[in-house]
């Protein structure tokens, strides 16, 4: 990995994202190289365990960072770009471009797509700080950059154990659903090798009826676990034996990716008929929710005794795009914001557990204008709440700006759980925490500025938003 200034400085500026007035980068700068080298802290992404537990060369880079990024591929897609020609493979078989310099060359072509997004920020970053690749990437250099990425690849250095400690990971948490055996993580364990890469417990598959094998999924719970999933009891005791694997495997937290933050608190009767009817063919139209948000409340008892974060990622109309999941499958860049309330859908959960200190909830939301209204005032009353950072559309330089301004005055920082990369390749990690980073930076630098804040206050808020707070939030630290 290279991390020279000059190198840097012939692709990527040296002041960018910090801001354009002078008085204000130089406090910005201060505040920024203060932090820059801080530990990473990666609580919340979908890098694969495999990779590190294995220890192989990552396959071809196009592949990597491409083919496997949605946040590119619905871009491209948008623009006419064919999948097959970025590497994805219909569902069922069917053609799809297989070689690696022709994907990135299709890609390349493309590139200008991207100009003043943060994934081309984050790419340029990659291609710089990472391969030490000293050129942009254009139609022309290609293949140039094609080359050298590969042949860094094949460097001992660049094996994925390697880059974890040169890039000073200190934590890395993957997203494994809930029938996961969590094999790559006990072979992690089992390597000796210190790097601390954790499973998060994602139940989706075993408590949303809408997922496509539900039934099948909590019958395949059953047997993985050894208890009776056709019974309302039988079903919670496999999710906490579920959930206890996943604490042994040094998990910290649980997530869900629900398609709102409906909350419900239902007796054990109403709740044992309500589970039967999801499994049964007497479901209601209604019960799908109803269902996901008992599971919630579930959940966060659950939490009461385990002590994982609860985590919840609410607001998305997944796979919008039918014709593109029935294609290619889930996952390929069609999840749209959908408007989302959380005062009323959180209060039975907040009823309940919403005063307990012990307990960390954390809310992420693609709904923007519930920040200040909603999630900032119920953050910053009940001791359990966090607020997750910006997340997916809008975990870039302007939705975190649009975050701090829109939620620090009424939660304050101390309600916040500093910054989650949901990274998809390890090789882009780095740049993820550096353009936040920079942005905390000048966030807080207009603050002093403005005489808001000490610059010596302000040291310390940078240092928490980079790593303490995100460190003492999901266990990686005291």
């Amino acid at each position: 990995m290279v991390s020279s200034t000059k190198l840097l400085n012939r692709v990527l500026d040296d002041d960018r994202l910090l801001p354009a007035e002078p008085h204000t980068r130089q406090i910005a700068r201060r505040l920024y190289d203060a932090t820059c080298a801080l530990p990473i802290v990666s609580p919340h992404g979908h890098c694969d365990a495999a990779s590190l537990a294995e220890d192989q060369p990552f396959e071809d880079p196009a592949k990597e960072l491409v083919t496997r990024d949605h946040y590119l591929l619905r871009m491209l897609y948008s623009q006419g770009v064919p999948m097959e020609s970025l590497g994805v493979h219909p569902l069922g078989g069917g053609d799809a471009e297989d070689d690696g310099a022709r994907i990135w060359r299709s890609f390349a072509d493309h590139y200008h797509l991207f100009l003043g997004t943060p994934s081309k920020l984050w790419l340029d970053h990659t291609l710089s700080a990472v391969f030490g690749i000293d050129e942009p990437l254009r139609p022309e250099s290609a293949a140039a950059v094609y080359e050298q990425m590969c042949a860094r690849l094949g460097e001992e250095a660049f094996r994925p154990r390697t880059l974890f400690t040169q890039m000073r990971i200190e934590f890395l948490a993957t997203t494994d659903h809930a029938l996961d055996p969590l094999a790559s993580h006990a072979a992690l364990r089992q390597s000796g090798w210190r790097g601390r890469v954790v499973p998060t417990f994602r139940p989706d598959d075993v408590v949303d009826p809408d997922r496509p094998g539900f039934a099948a999924n909590v019958a395949a719970l059953g047997a993985a676990t050894g208890c009776d999933t056709t019974t309302w009891k039988g079903y919670l005791e496999a999710l906490r034996a579920r959930r206890a694997d996943f604490v042994a495997a040094g998990a910290t937290a649980s997530d869900h990716g629900h398609p709102s933050p409906l909350t419900v608190d239902l007796s054990t009767r109403e709740a044992e008929g309500l589970f039967m009817r999801v499994l049964g063919p007497s479901r209601r139209a209604e019960d799908a929710e109803l269902f996901r948000g008992l599971m919630l409340v579930q959940m966060a008892a659950m939490s009461m005794d385990d002590g994982l974060v609860l985590q919840l990622h609410a607001g998305a109309w997944r796979n919008h795009n039918p014709w593109l999941a029935q294609r290619f499958g889930p996952d390929m860049g069609a999840d749209i914001p959908t408007p989302t309330g959380y005062v009323a859908a959180l209060k039975p959960l907040l009823d309940r557990f919403g005063n307990e200190a012990g307990l960390t909830v954390v809310i992420y939301t693609l709904d923007e204008s519930t920040y200040s209204r909603e999630l900032a005032p119920l953050a910053g009353h009940y001791p359990a709440l966090r607020l997750g950072p910006p997340w997916w559309f809008f975990d870039s330089p302007e939705g975190l700006r649009r975050f701090y301004r829109l939620v620090m005055e009424t939660a304050g920082f101390a309600n916040t759980v500093g910054f989650n990369d949901d990274a998809r390749s390890l090789l882009t990690i780095p740049a993820r925490h550096d353009a936040a980073r920079r942005v905390n930076a000048g966030y807080l630098a207009e603050l002093v500025a403005e005489h808001r804040l000490r610059e010596d206050e302000a040291a310390v808020l940078a240092e928490e938003l980079a790593y303490g707070l995100a460190a003492r939030s999901f266990g990686v630290s005291p």
